[in-house]
């Protein structure tokens, strides 16, 4: 039995409501934290100063520059957290995740072609890179996934994608070896990270990030009539492949759009929406948002716990996020048990 069936439908609208009140409050929580938490100490006087915009002291710089990294934190954690969501709705697999489909290697691996080969340099064009390279990637992955018996089942897109993803793997690698002038910023951003955010960075995917949000609240009804299967779905009017397009276009323009500004970052669109389901249930029209929230603060917290962990170094945040994701995705697995996926 899937997750999906064991888990009713509708959660009590308190429950929700209260649930909400929770994960509002924790994101709030962890975006002060880390705006007060890094290599150098600051105190109130010093956080207020800063969320002002001065730089008067070291610390206020200090402050100022946490700023645009958290909200480039908590844009991430929310799309992919999203992404992940509307990837295991539109497959209806619980092992769906930008990292395990590897959609987020196609997209490194676009940008670090077109920037070692092409010598592109534009942000928008990074974007609109990346965009196309998880494209790809998502398409190829579910065409080797479909191929067979039994058509894309969860266990073979699962397969597909981690197959994919170390094959492409090994093309970046293999690109950056021949450009030793870049491989040492490309392999930074590689690892996926937030640490030297700007607002003036983080502009030009903005458009992008909104086009995906919208397109995701946009089928989420689509999406729980996905759920009762493709003839229920038709049998209620949907017209499938349709509403099947816009969720994974959706979840591509979020997937591809973060990965250009931030690096690849694994595992939050894996843990963000089966726990969203335990809070809020299955109803795509709460779990989309909830997710969103939970993945941005999932990431922030990541954040935050990197530059703990290592004080006074950092830990990128897609080390901290690999190292939860990894033992998630194991009992996932022993849990849905190989032979239901």
């Amino acid at each position: 039995m899937t997750e999906a069936a064991t888990i009713p439908l509708r959660s009590p609208a308190r429950a929700r409501l209260l649930w909400l009140v929770v994960v509002l409050a924790a994101l709030l929580l962890l975006g002060a934290l880390s705006v007060a938490i890094g290599t150098r100490q600051v105190g109130l006087d010093d956080i207020l100063a800063g969320l002002r915009g001065e730089v008067g002291t070291i610390a206020q710089a200090a402050v100022s520059a946490r700023i645009p990294r958290t909200v480039l934190a908590v844009l991430a954690g929310a799309s992919l957290g999203l992404s992940g969501a509307l990837m295991q709705g539109v497959t209806r697999n619980p092992l769906a995740d930008p990292g395990i489909l590897g959609v987020n290697t196609g997209a490194a691996l676009a940008v670090v072609v077109a920037v070692a080969w092409f010598q592109i340099s534009a942000a928008q064009s990074f974007i609109w890179v990346a965009i196309l390279g998880a494209g790809a990637t998502a398409v190829f992955v579910y065409a080797i996934g479909s191929l067979g018996r039994g058509g894309a089942t969860p266990l073979k897109l699962a397969l597909a994608g981690t197959a994919t993803s170390i094959a492409l793997y090994s093309l970046v690698v293999a690109v950056m070896l021949t450009r030793g002038d870049i491989a040492g910023g490309l392999q930074a951003w590689q690892i996926g990270g937030v640490g030297g955010a700007t607002f003036a960075r983080m502009g030009p995917v903005l458009p992008f990030l909104a086009a995906g949000l919208l397109l995701a609240m946009a089928s989420a009804r689509k999406l729980n009539s996905l759920a009762l299967g493709d003839e229920m779905a038709a049998g209620l009017g949907e017209r499938v492949a349709l509403a099947r397009a816009m969720a994974a276009l959706s979840a591509i323009l979020l997937c591809g759009a973060t990965t250009a500004v931030c690096g690849p970052i694994g595992f939050v669109g894996l843990i963000v929406p089966h726990l969203c389901r335990l809070l809020v249930g299955v109803d795509h029209r709460w779990l989309l948002p909830f997710s969103a929230l939970t993945g941005a603060a999932l990431l922030v917290a990541s954040d935050v716990a990197g530059r703990i962990i290592a004080r006074p170094a950092e830990l990128d945040v897609g080390i901290v996020t690999a190292f939860i994701g990894a033992p998630f995705f194991i009992w996932i697995v022993r849990r849905q048990r190989v032979r239901d996926l």
